[in-house]
């Protein structure tokens, strides 16, 4: 029997470039080598894609894009081709493909770009669409949809740019109706990137002119003091929640540096919380996953406050795959190995093509 050939495509042009490296080399690791033929597709931070097919303990590094050996690839948007072309010497060659693993985080991986070619292309890829990645991408978006499906978020408003000829006013305004501190967030930006803590309208200002250096619409959002807690939620028509993970930041809040960095932020699985909350908190996970059209995989982050309250910070559609990463540390606690985890989600990719193609 032929193995199953995946396609898994890393790095990026994306803030989040590096710990798409990291991801990429877990999941490449763990990928059930009897069952499965795996095809190495990096992205530079320039945006050239390349068909790598060194050794997978370069691609952490960075050094897999130096190796002599790499090619020119391109994603064919043609359904005929079914996959790659590699560009060699003027020539190109087709390279079939069963499923792509996009193990890309951040912009143009997990923002509904790559799942646009991708669904050209007419190939089954892991994990969610075009449009829940865009919706879950973009904070204001996510916000715009649990609000309308009542599920509780923090208070929020939004700047864009045509509102910064008046940046004094709005970021009073913001200041008087939902108090400090706020937290400021690039509307599309993930792990953390971008995020600062403003105490007043003058560091508001600042963490507002900070965000806007990494995307065109800025949310800000009040200051929500709880545990932080995340649930892994995997799969299609019947979703299902992991138990909760909780996280005790190293850092003021739960930053890049805290999450990549440091390396010294406690991770607590099951959460040390009730089993009321616990449940509240599941099954709000999953009405959000299915609320923003969620499939495959997503990483639910939370905020319990001490009087009981549950709010929910943001859904993550591609989360790490790192060897710190609370997604796969959650399914595996449920007693799905790594190795098996990434089996079953190729699976189901390939399982659930049919519906969209």
């Amino acid at each position: 029997m032929s193995k199953i050939r995946v396609a898994v495509v890393f790095g990026g042009v994306s803030s989040e470039h590096d710990v798409s490296l990291v991801s990429a080399t877990n999941v490449i690791e763990n990928i059930p080598q009897d069952k499965y033929e795996v095809m190495c597709i990096g992205i530079t931070k320039k945006g050239r894609w390349l068909y790598y097919p060194g050794d997978t303990a370069a691609i952490a590094s960075g050094e897999w894009e130096r190796d002599p050996d790499c090619i020119s690839a391109v994603l064919s948007p043609d359904p005929l081709h079914g996959g790659f072309l590699l560009i060699e010497n003027g020539e190109a060659t087709v390279r079939k493909v069963d499923v792509v693993f996009p193990v890309l985080h951040g912009k143009n991986g997990e923002d509904g770009t790559i799942q646009g070619l991708m669904d050209l292309a007419r190939i089954p890829y892991v994990g969610c669409g075009l449009l829940a990645s865009a919706s879950c991408m973009d904070k204001v978006h996510t916000h715009t949809v649990l609000d309308y499906n009542k599920i509780r978020t923090a208070r929020w408003r939004m700047i864009g740019q045509r509102d910064l000829n008046r940046l004094d006013a709005c970021c009073a305004q913001i200041g008087e109706e939902l108090g400090y501190p706020l937290f400021v967030k690039p509307a599309n930006c993930g792990s953390s990137i971008g995020i600062n803590k403003a105490t007043d309208a003058e560091t508001l200002k600042d963490a507002v002119k900070i965000a806007f250096s990494h995307d065109n619409k800025v949310v800000i959002e009040e200051f929500i003091q709880g545990k932080e807690l995340e649930v892994a939620v995997f799969g299609y028509d019947n979703p299902f929640a992991s138990f909760v993970g909780e996280i005790e930041p190293c850092n003021d809040f739960y930053d890049y540096e805290a999450k990549y960095i440091l390396g010294t932020s406690k991770l607590y699985i099951p959460a040390r919380i009730d089993a009321d909350s616990e449940k509240e908190i599941r099954e709000t996970a999953v009405a959000a996953y299915k609320a923003l059209g969620c499939k495959g995989l997503s990483r639910v982050d939370f905020f319990l406050k001490q009087d009981g309250t549950v709010i929910l910070n943001e859904i993550n559609t591609m989360p790490g795959f790192t060897p710190i990463s609370m997604y796969p540390k959650l399914m595996e606690n449920l007693g799905m190995s790594y190795s098996y985890l990434i089996d079953k989600l190729l699976e189901q990719a390939i399982e659930n093509a049919d519906r969209t193609y």
